[in-house]
């Protein structure tokens, strides 16, 4: 039972607290942990998805899929700054925040009910958003531009990112109904790749045949920052630089190890080699899947969570890979792996597999209903709120770029440069 405080914590963050609760005393150690893994999740959206992104497309596009990154990144730390962090987590209602904190205003020196200033909180809580946000660059690459990527990223924050966040981290209805999500399998990952399966069924399969990308080499260099990055996340959400947060490290890295290798393993009997590209897939599949649960089982259970995802997500790349075009899988990574891991844990956080067990009187299939219900809604609502986004931004600027740019290449078309010098 050693990782039951971080199960505690994190149900006090969810779940509203009474006016009676002690008094917490700030703590240095714990805040500056808290901005290492916020330094970590910034540099997984940041340099980690622009390089996978750019290895993943033609060598024409490269630099239009990292000036989308770049430019998501901007206007959603802004757009959180301003609205989107209220939204979340100020007092309100089971389905959104208040308007307590527009703009950052009416900040505590701490975080209620826990050891970091709220300032820290919020900077690690944008982190998590930009990288969510920054995996659907990649199911629509070399078909969009920037400029609707601007006009949709926001859109898509406050539709679809936001509600799903609150109902689930900031104690709305899902967490009243019992979902858990100890540091982003459904709010992250699930919600990304079930909303780019939707922007990829909109926007059509690309006019060329798609290749496996013009650089692997990028493609597994991105993919080694996110596996570093994305520990970010998991060590963050254990809430202090605890024996938990070291606990979720580990389960992170065992979950990725894992997935790589089932991953290969099953490209081998398939295809007669593994692939290396497929290697970092499997990783990312793992960790996805881990999210859901990575403070509160043991290193077996992510071990097994993290093969778990592999497989299914390589399954269901075989299954959609002629149906929706999504260049950098990120459905069936992010989004199989996420909801994988979201239905697994009430299992393995079981004692007897090594997890901290549940509260008395929360039963195993409880557990399971709640997770099933969250996964469905937060999937239907990705897919849903991601499509209004979509076409209400695409009344205004085509979400689809022409023909002659698509066939010229984004970087040329869009931006009058060149990834490369072809001289």
């Amino acid at each position: 039972m050693r990782h039951l405080p971080a199960l505690l914590l994190f149900l006090m963050i969810a779940l509203p607290r009474p006016a009676f609760a002690q008094v917490v005393a700030a703590d240095s150690g714990d805040t500056g942990w808290s901005l290492v893994c916020s330094v970590l999740l910034l540099a997984a959206a940041l340099p980690g998805l622009m390089l996978r992104h750019a290895g993943q497309v033609n060598v024409r596009n490269a630099l239009s899929v990292m000036a989308q990154g770049a430019g998501v990144v901007a206007i959603l730390s802004l757009g959180w700054a301003i609205a989107g962090y209220s939204l979340v987590y100020a007092p309100g209602g089971a389905w959104l925040g208040g308007s307590a904190n527009l703009m950052l205003a009416n900040l505590a020196a701490l975080r209620e009910g826990l050891t970091i200033p709220e300032s820290a909180f919020i900077l690690f809580q944008m982190a998590a958003l930009l990288v969510s946000a920054g995996l659907l660059i990649g199911a629509v690459a070399e078909r969009t531009s920037l400029g609707w990527f601007l006009a949709f990223a926001p859109l898509w924050m406050l539709l679809v990112y936001v509600p799903i966040a609150h109902a689930v981290w900031a104690g709305g209805w899902l967490a009243a109904l019992g979902v858990m999500d100890f540091a982003g399998a459904l709010v992250v990952h699930a919600t990304a790749g079930f909303s780019a399966l939707a922007l990829a069924l909109i926007v059509g399969a690309r006019r060329e045949a798609a290749g496996a990308g013009h650089s692997p080499v990028l493609s597994l260099t991105g993919g080694a920052l996110l596996w570093i990055g994305l520990s970010g996340l998991v060590g963050g959400w254990a809430l202090g630089a605890t024996d938990d947060a070291a606990t979720a490290l580990l389960n992170h890295h065992f979950a990725a190890c894992a997935g790589a290798l089932c991953w290969a393993l099953v490209d081998r009997i398939l295809r007669g080699r593994a692939s290396a590209t497929g290697v970092m897939a499997g990783a990312l599949a793992g960790i996805a899947a881990i999210a859901s649960c990575a403070a509160l089982v043991g290193s077996g259970g992510a071990m097994l969570i993290g093969g778990i995802a592999a497989l299914l997500s390589r399954l269901g790349l075989g299954f959609l890979r002629r149906r929706v075009d999504d260049g950098a899988g990120i459905f069936v990574i992010h989004g199989l792996g996420g909801a994988t891991g979201a239905l697994l844990l009430p299992l393995f956080v079981l004692p007897w597999l090594g997890g901290v067990g549940f509260e008395a009187g929360i039963s195993v299939t409880d557990a399971l209903v709640s997770q099933g219900i969250g996964l469905a809604v937060v999937a239907l609502w990705a897919v849903v709120g991601s499509a209004i986004a979509a076409l209400a931004v695409s009344v205004i600027l085509p979400m689809r770029v022409t023909a002659q740019a698509e066939s010229e290449g984004l970087d040329a078309a869009q931006h009058g440069e060149q990834g490369w010098d072809f001289r």
